[in-house]
């Protein structure tokens, strides 16, 4: 369960009402770290013995809320110790959008922003999960929407901390997508599921696991059949899923997913 779901929520409230609905692995938020302090964070998930399968997000090599290059850069590489001291398998990052660059320049500065810290990551034994996203997100998220440009990326840097991020909402509109999936297995780090509604309001207006149109049972029965062994994480944005939240979405979450598995994940 990824913890901007329930953003709302507190940190220790996550972690208290994740696993009272049998919940055993979370994706943490940075804000949410940040608030709470990494000190007592890695503390609770010790003692509670809960597991982290992601940090999100960092990155932003072409420019997020003001921040430089540089800036950009020395974030990523603390998040990267941040993920190592909580024992999460992967840390997620976005380009950051394009904004007043040309392509090149954009894809430049993600390609040396990222080998600025693949050894870094390597060092500490974390993942680098980049994450394309739906066009929606073009404009403050990144500039890295496709498959095909996320694969070309990761053939040409071409280093073994480096993976993807995929997310059901992001990538389903891709051509063949169920068929693409058994070749993409080695390359995911992490799987992001929610759904998607007809016609989305804004970038914060995703739908809980089966509350949408997408086939998501197709796709994460491909995933499992075709030997993914990583985390799925059930990552809701969305402003009236806030604004309503209860312990009930996490429950609901969970146990939509396991139908759609047939038991054979945990969320």
């Amino acid at each position: 369960m990824s913890q901007i779901t329930t953003s709302r929520w507190s940190f220790l409230e996550d972690v208290v009402n994740y696993q009272r609905a049998g919940i055993n692995r979370l994706a943490i938020w940075r804000p949410k770290l940040n608030d709470f302090g990494e000190e007592l964070c890695t503390e609770v998930i010790r003692d509670t013995g809960m597991r982290v399968s992601s940090l999100g997000w960092a990155g932003g090599f072409t420019g997020v809320n003001g921040h430089s290059y540089l800036e950009s850069v020395y974030d990523t590489r603390s998040a990267i110790m941040t993920a190592a001291s909580l024992g999460a398998e992967s840390v997620t990052i976005i380009s950051g959008p394009q904004g007043a660059h040309i392509d090149s320049h954009c894809r430049r500065l993600l390609v040396d922003g990222l080998a600025e810290c693949l050894d870094v990551a390597g060092e500490f034994g974390v993942t680098l999960a980049l994450q394309p996203m739906h066009r929606l997100y073009h404009r403050g998220w990144t500039f890295l929407h496709s498959l095909d440009e996320t694969l070309d990326l990761l053939a040409e840097i071409d280093h073994p901390c480096l993976k993807m991020a995929f997310g059901t909402y992001h990538l389903w509109p891709e051509p063949d997508l169920l068929d693409r999936l058994p070749s993409l297995v080695p390359m995911i780090a992490s799987v992001q599921i929610s759904d998607w509604k007809p016609a989305p309001q804004c970038d914060n207006d995703r739908a809980i696991p089966g509350d949408g149109v997408l086939p998501l049972a197709e796709i994460l029965q491909t995933l499992h059949d075709s030997g993914y062994q990583g985390s799925y994480e059930v990552e809701v944005l969305s402003r009236d899923l806030w604004k309503s939240q209860n312990e009930n979405v996490v429950e609901t979450c969970r146990e939509r997913l396991l139908s759609m598995m047939k038991d054979t994940v945990s969320p």
